[in-house]
């Protein structure tokens, strides 16, 4: 008899991740035990076997060892391990676009929305930013779990909001100043690293309060060979007269890749001001040239030789270094008059580089990021207050010229997907949608923010918490940036405007971060005996609709947030179909002949009932004897692929 499996409907902890991650490369240290709970067999780790195959590299204790620690720091590892029974929920009516667009905007505490990203977006994202609290004393922003009395006193109180998210103000006079802000950043970045791509990129914005403790801490997560730069925003256009000390100018970006053999950097395009330094001394047919270093310091033997100029001086490579060219590759470049030994004809030998055959590379970008180049804080500012009118919506928002310089560096792909999970006015998805519409790209962006009350003295700016006036701010965005594509398409003369270029997703779909979708008594394993578990029943919250549980699944599937999802209603049964068959799932009564034979239809990879569909054991078994026999699965095929919650 076929017996449906459930699905957990509760996060992958990170510790079956870093198992999965161990098996792949070192399957040997593996054994096979019986979990005690659910009968089912599961990999668990030998540790003397791991310690043999490690030889002296494996250690028990280290009496000193260079190691970055703080207050915290275990119990930090310990929450990113901890699974959550939590669910994103749908919220179309703040969405644009829901039924094509492929963006997502998620509203909750981050280390959750990360934790629930895990299984769909493992290994998947590009490029990630965050611009985290700089721990300047603001408010600093966390979750705790309460009991149900103190939960209520303090959202009476108004230090949590109705989601549990509590408030503080984290003063330098906190013993723990520092220890916190490293615990917050040190288990999301952890969790974070999980979701980049072997050739993606991380950048974080920091100021010098949290800089040297966020460098370790990265250093640690990513590992200290795939550090790519510090670089050095110039962030004010004018000094402070009034600084006590130094008018403090700049902050800096963090740029860490997940695997720098895989990553490559994305080049720069050319301005006037490099394009004037060539010139054509000797007037050659291909244009304008620049002379380059012949020498280098990796010493070869073969590249090392003399070099006669035309003025019959010998010349030979500095002390130390040789040629860049062996003597066949000189003389080559030499009679195609690719060498340059200066107006007189007596100088040291160099290489010509003809503009010409530059400009495609573009140049490489440099560690300082000066504001007339990515933009000011000021800009950034003036940005907000041009698309919200007369309006200070939002304090200290990054300029748009600073997230496509960062973009850029990231190298994306046509279909790559970019990550913010401190998302606050929206910065990072304007700057997308702005490079997408100009360079025709597909690129999607996953925002997260907490729903944080906004200053008290903006209240009267019309919207309630940040969260809000991200949204807005990509709506209007958006807006402006279609209508400036109409306006160039009028001015060219381009009537069919999808002809020549894919009109730009600015579009968004909203999800909110909410308890899990089924009532509490489900989640409760430790207190129940195996032999009667079958006796409790699985049920849904009575505020939960089938979009709700179909996220839900979709989530503890795998499956992808922007996959384009259909409706349908058969014999008073509704389906959901989500891609081209990725999922299809039934959360009606009365499942019939007809509505498996139309599920069939559709090829599915993986199908989701919910377990109250089923008036009885009989007509469950009935159900999955007819999809065995309409689809021609296996047992273990049936097994695999339908669950029911």
């Amino acid at each position: 008899m076929i017996k449906p499996k459930h699905l957990s409907l509760e996060t992958a902890s990170a510790d079956k991740l870093s198992l999965e991650a161990l098996y792949q490369i070192c399957p040997a240290c593996f054994t096979e035990r019986r979990n005690e709970r659910t009968g089912e067999l599961e990999r668990v780790v030998n540790f003397d076997t791991l310690r043999q195959l490690l030889g002296d590299s494996a250690v028990e204790d280290v009496a000193e060892a260079y190691e970055f620690t703080w207050v915290g720091k275990q119990e930090a590892r310990r929450e990113v391990a901890r699974p959550i029974r939590k669910t994103m929920r749908p919220i179309k009516e703040d969405s644009v676009d829901w039924d094509t667009t492929q963006n997502i905007y998620i509203e909750g505490d981050n280390l959750e929305a990360l934790k629930l990203l895990q299984k769909s977006y493992l290994g998947k994202v590009k490029m990630i930013y965050i611009d985290p609290p700089y721990n300047t004393g603001n408010n600093f922003v966390y979750n705790d779990n309460f009991s149900s009395t103190l939960k209520e006193d303090e959202l009476a109180a108004g230090n949590i909001d109705e989601l549990g998210n509590r408030y503080r103000r984290n003063t330098d006079t906190n013993g723990r100043f520092h220890s916190d802000w490293c615990s917050m950043i040190y288990s999301r970045l952890l969790m974070a690293r999980n979701l980049l791509t072997e050739d993606g990129v991380i950048f974080i914005s920091i100021d010098d309060n949290e800089q040297r403790n966020l460098k370790n801490i990265c250093d640690e997560v990513f590992g200290e060979k795939n550090f790519v730069a510090q670089l050095v925003w110039e962030r004010a256009y004018s000094p402070k007269n009034d600084a006590k000390y130094i008018s403090n100018s700049h902050d800096y970006v963090m740029m860490y890749a997940k695997q720098i053999d895989c990553f490559e950097i994305g080049r720069l395009g050319r301005t006037e001001d490099a394009n004037r330094r060539y010139s054509n001394p000797d007037n050659d047919p291909r244009g304008v040239w620049k002379p380059s270093d012949m020498s280098v310091k990796t010493y070869n033997a073969a590249c090392d030789y003399k070099i006669t100029t035309p003025s019959g001086k010998i010349v030979e490579p500095p002390a130390g270094r040789c040629w860049r060219l062996s003597a066949k590759a000189f003389a080559e470049r030499l009679r195609d008059n690719r060498i340059w030994f200066g107006t007189d004809g007596n100088s040291v030998p160099c290489i010509k580089r003809f503009l010409t055959e530059l400009k495609n590379d573009g140049m490489a970008p440099t560690s300082i990021l000066f504001y007339k180049e990515v933009g000011h804080s000021q800009e950034g500012a003036k940005e907000v207050v041009s698309l919200f009118g007369d309006k200070g919506v939002f304090d200290g928002p990054k300029p748009v010229r600073l997230l496509e310089r960062l973009i850029t560096l990231a190298n994306l792909k046509d279909d790559s997907i970019v990550l913010d999970f401190f998302s606050g006015s929206a910065t990072t998805a304007h700057a997308l949608m702005k490079i997408n519409a100009e360079k025709d790209m597909q690129c999607r962006y996953i925002l997260v923010q907490l729903p944080e009350p906004i200053n008290a003295s903006k209240k009267d700016v019309g919207y309630a918490n940040i969260c809000e006036i991200g949204k807005e701010r990509i709506r209007r965005a958006g807006r402006k940036i279609k209508e400036e594509l109409a306006a160039k398409r009028g001015e060219t003369g381009l009537l069919d405007w999808n002809k020549e270029k894919r009109e730009p997703d600015t579009g968004f779909r909203v999800f909110r971060i909410d308890e899990s979708n089924m009532k509490d008594v489900y989640f409760a394993p430790k207190d129940y005996e195996q032999s009667t578990l079958g006796t409790y029943t699985i049920d849904v919250k009575e505020d939960r609709n089938g979009l709700d549980l179909l996220f839900g699944c979709m989530l503890d599937w795998g499956l992808q947030l922007s996959l384009p999802t259909a409706e349908e209603t058969v014999d008073g049964c509704t389906l959901y179909t989500v891609g081209e068959g990725y999922l299809v799932a039934c959360f009606s009564p009365g499942v019939t002949h007809r509505v498996l034979k139309t599920i069939a239809g559709k090829s599915p990879q993986r199908i989701v009932f919910r377990d109250d569909c089923f008036q009885s054991d009989d007509s469950k078994i009935n159900v999955y004897e007819s999809l065995k026999q309409l689809l021609q699965w296996s047992d273990d095929e049936v097994m695999k692929n339908v669950r029911v919650i």
